[in-house]
């Protein structure tokens, strides 16, 4: 998928917080620590540091939720992520969307901690981030 894509996902499936900007995803791309797995409509954006992995982005288009797409794309994800030396995945979630919260403690995730205010809200407010993680061991 092109940063365009992303974006374009992005801006569909962000409800809880603000959309990545098509900028935001060049950069993204252009790093050489970066991982992304795609699936229609569907996409995890990250990267691996040392044995660290760390998602940063994930959506999945509101028309293909509940399809499986995300817990694919999570999946391709973290097997690239162990492949390229990762033995954990962190994450952060915006504590107001209950279903991706749901979705990654479903998926294996323990929150780890929580940080106030972290995401401005598009409505205006601010709403707390969760830390997640995940062994891949």
């Amino acid at each position: 998928m092109t940063a365009a894509e992303l974006a374009a996902i992005s801006a569909r499936a962000y409800i809880y917080m603000h959309p990545w900007a098509e900028a935001d995803f060049t950069d993204s791309l252009a790093h050489p620590t970066r991982v992304l797995a795609c699936r229609d409509g569907a996409f995890a954006l990250g990267r691996v540091i040392v044995d660290e992995a760390e998602i940063l982005a994930l959506a999945t288009d509101p028309a293909q939720q509940r399809a499986g797409q995300g817990r694919a794309v999570l999946a391709a994800f973290e097997a690239q992520a162990r492949q390229r030396g990762a033995i954990k995945v962190f994450l952060e979630v915006a504590a107001s969307n209950a279903p991706a919260c749901a979705f990654y403690l479903a998926q294996g995730y323990a929150q780890t901690g929580r940080r106030r205010d972290y995401y401005a809200k598009p409505g205006g407010g601010r709403t707390d981030a969760l830390l997640m993680s995940k062994a891949l061991t």
